[in-house]
């Protein structure tokens, strides 16, 4: 268990770092900018990379959501819930922590400017209302979730979860970041919130709330819908 806890911890970390990172250091950055589509490819690739490395051993969640999700849908032991939730709350902070004194190094760095932290009304990007922002975190963390059980199926080929699991969280990116900013994962929208404080920590709740709940319901509607099945269907590309 310890060795699946430390997995968690570094694979949020750095989920948080290369995520965040990319947007705090390198998304507005003068004539290079990277903008909203480099942020997504590097939420993408972090979790690509991460699942690659720590997946072997932890299963490569770095995300509460995912792992209320993952046990909801009978996957995941209820046991090590709290367990995972804990070092992946750690691990985000400590990438944000990272992030942090990276970006203070840079004359003229304020956290003021928003540190990458996720928001809803008049601190979503694109100014969305509260109900828009829901409805984007819910169906967005229920997709990501489904997308995350249905590729790591035992009937699923092996080998490429990991693939299907970094290009979704890019595409949600790609489709949610003028929203909320994008959080689908509570840990991540935390560690950059606790260093913002204001209206960032004031917000946090709501991306607790609604990310846990659509992972709750891709858990329970997988789980009813597909895990019922007692015909195994040919795979298509086999």
């Amino acid at each position: 268990m310890r060795a699946k806890v430390a997995a968690e911890f570094l694979g949020t970390l750095w989920l948080v770092l290369g995520g965040c990172g990319s947007a705090v250091l390198a998304a507005a950055f003068p004539n290079l900018g990277i903008g909203f589509t480099g942020v997504a490819i590097a939420f993408g690739l972090t979790v690509l990379s991460g699942v690659y490395c720590f997946g072997p051993i932890s299963g490569g969640h770095f995300n509460p959501a995912v792992t209320v999700g993952l046990w909801s849908g009978g996957r995941f032991p209820g046991s090590r819930v709290i367990p995972y939730i804990v070092a992946q709350v750690a691990g985000a902070i400590a990438g944000a922590a990272v992030l942090y004194l990276i970006a203070t190094g840079k004359a003229g760095f304020s956290v003021a400017d928003g540190f990458a932290s996720d928001g809803y009304g008049a601190h979503s990007p694109g100014q969305y209302s509260m109900l828009a922002c829901a409805v984007s975190e819910i169906v967005m963390t229920f997709m990501f979730v489904t997308v995350i059980l249905g590729a790591t199926h035992r009937r699923a080929p092996v080998g490429f979860a990991g693939i299907a699991i970094g290009l979704t969280l890019t595409l949600i990116h790609l489709i949610s970041i003028p929203v909320t900013n994008t959080s689908v994962n509570p840990a991540r929208s935390t560690g950059p919130a606790l260093f913002v404080g204001g209206w960032a920590t004031a917000q946090l709740w709501f991306f607790w709330v609604f990310p846990l709940l659509g992972g709750l319901a891709a858990g329970i509607l997988y789980r009813v819908l597909f895990e019922s099945t007692s015909e195994d269907p040919p795979i298509v590309g086999r």
